[in-house]
């Protein structure tokens, strides 16, 4: 076992023999223990064939193990008042707990035995099933999300961040026992998680508990599987889809940095200045002085392998020509246009006050330091982070717009009459 003491004096890393890494920090300033389990295995880890099986395969763990059924999982579980979820992303699987740190042992201990020994029950499965293709067929009447679908499908290709998290209707009704066992054994072993736990506990007996529930939990002899990503280069394509609606949604998306590029801080504070808030640039800009928008806004997603860079507007449909010029504007502009100092100043503020805010609970530094391990940045990265974004320049925001914001990828959703013409022009 090697373990070490980092960034605080309560912070503990421990690896155990079997290749689970165990972070701690103890906080014994209320009677609450928070806890994330989490797994390298998200929609990365998918095919065409099963997208979605990990979203699919989170949402069956609650529902049954060789020794419990669905609802003596719920009863353990509310009948102390915690609270107890999985979830699936891109780029890893979580379970998370939150409990009073009396009944954490026993929280855990169930939390385990769902990660080791899941029997995925017939009967859940089928419900699981109509449940999914249900919230799949919902998600075809939301104009966001299908002008979303299609932009991420376009960037792409045959990437695997192109594969709809929820999966297809196709994917999904193919899912049975089989398959996801299969998955489960082969992403579910111990080198492959990392456990947080944050909250009134100290860390030997946090460790004590997870040494006593997974310490016996074998590594298979074979390395763990990684995500294959074949390589993402700017398309400037655009995708159309028509729909008879009153309001068109546009976007607009750059291919842009993995987590570990040199860019990112600096793409994360552009994000910041563009799209974040009611005093970002495009909210003022195109919402407030030129009243085209009902929602204008702007995301980065933090991802292993590459990421994008999207602007998105919901307008009039007879603003949407103007709107994608606008989106377009703002964001290429950045490549030749220097920033003033105190805008850069006012983004890094905000960006870092809304950071320090993102920690403040067990919870959510529990759910931080984990997902920096998981991506394998490693706990000090909250420091370097912060760092990274100080240090930011102006040239370093000219050089990375000048890298990144062209060729993008444009989505539009709307009446025909409104985005045929459009296409065609951008065509």
């Amino acid at each position: 076992m090697t373990a070490s003491l980092l960034q605080a004096p309560r912070l503990h890393r421990t690896v155990l023999p079997n290749g689970l890494t165990v972070l701690v920090l103890e906080n014994p300033v209320a009677d609450i223990v928070s806890a994330r389990l989490f797994i390298r295995a998200g929609s990365a880890f998918e095919t065409a064939k099963d997208a979605g099986i990990a979203s699919f395969l989170m949402g069956l763990l609650t529902k049954g193990t060789e020794a419990q059924s669905s609802m003596d999982i719920a009863e353990t579980v509310e009948s102390v008042g915690a609270s107890l979820g999985t979830d699936a992303a891109a780029d890893y699987s979580i379970i998370s707990l939150k409990t009073v740190s009396s009944d954490f042992a026993d929280i855990f201990a169930l939390a385990a035995d769902l990660l080791r020994q899941p029997s995925f029950p017939e009967a859940e499965i089928d419900l699981e099933k109509r449940l999914t293709l249900q919230q799949i067929r919902s998600m075809q009447e939301q104009p966001f999300t299908v002008a979303f679908n299609q932009l991420r499908q376009a960037m792409y290709g045959d990437h695997p961040y192109a594969l709809p998290g929820i999966g297809t209707e196709a994917s999904v009704t193919a899912f049975d026992q089989d398959t996801l066992r299969a998955f489960h054994q082969r992403h579910f072993r111990p080198d492959n998680l990392v456990i947080t736990i944050v909250g009134r506990i100290t860390p030997e007996d946090a460790i004590a508990q997870v040494e006593k529930n997974l310490g016996d939990w074998v590594a298979p002899a074979s390395l763990p599987a990684t995500p294959v990503f074949p390589p993402v280069t700017p398309s400037g394509t655009c995708t159309v889809t028509t729909q008879d609606t009153n309001q068109a949604v546009v976007m607009v998306g750059y291919t842009a940095a993995p987590v570990k590029h040199p860019a990112y801080a600096t793409l994360k504070l552009l994000n910041t200045y563009l799209g974040n808030g009611l005093s970002s640039r495009l909210f003022v800009e195109l919402r407030e002085k030129r009243g085209l928008a009902y929602d204008v806004s702007a995301f980065y997603p933090t991802r292993l392998g590459m990421s994008q860079f999207v602007t998105y507007m919901g307008t009039a449909p007879t603003n949407a020509a103007i709107a994608l010029e606008g989106l377009r504007f703002e964001v290429e502009r950045l490549r030749d246009t220097v920033l003033s100092e105190e805008e850069l100043q006012a983004a890094k503020n905000k960006l870092l006050g809304q950071y320090a805010l993102g920690k403040q609970t067990n919870a959510q530094i529990a759910q931080m330091l984990g997902w920096y391990e998981v991506l394998g940045l490693g706990v000090d990265f909250d420091e370097q982070f912060q760092e990274m974004v100080t240090a930011v320049t102006l040239v370093d925001v000219e050089a990375v717009a000048q890298e990144f914001f062209h060729s993008p990828c444009i989505s539009l959703l709307g009446p025909e009459a409104v985005v045929g013409p459009l296409a065609a022009e951008l065509a």
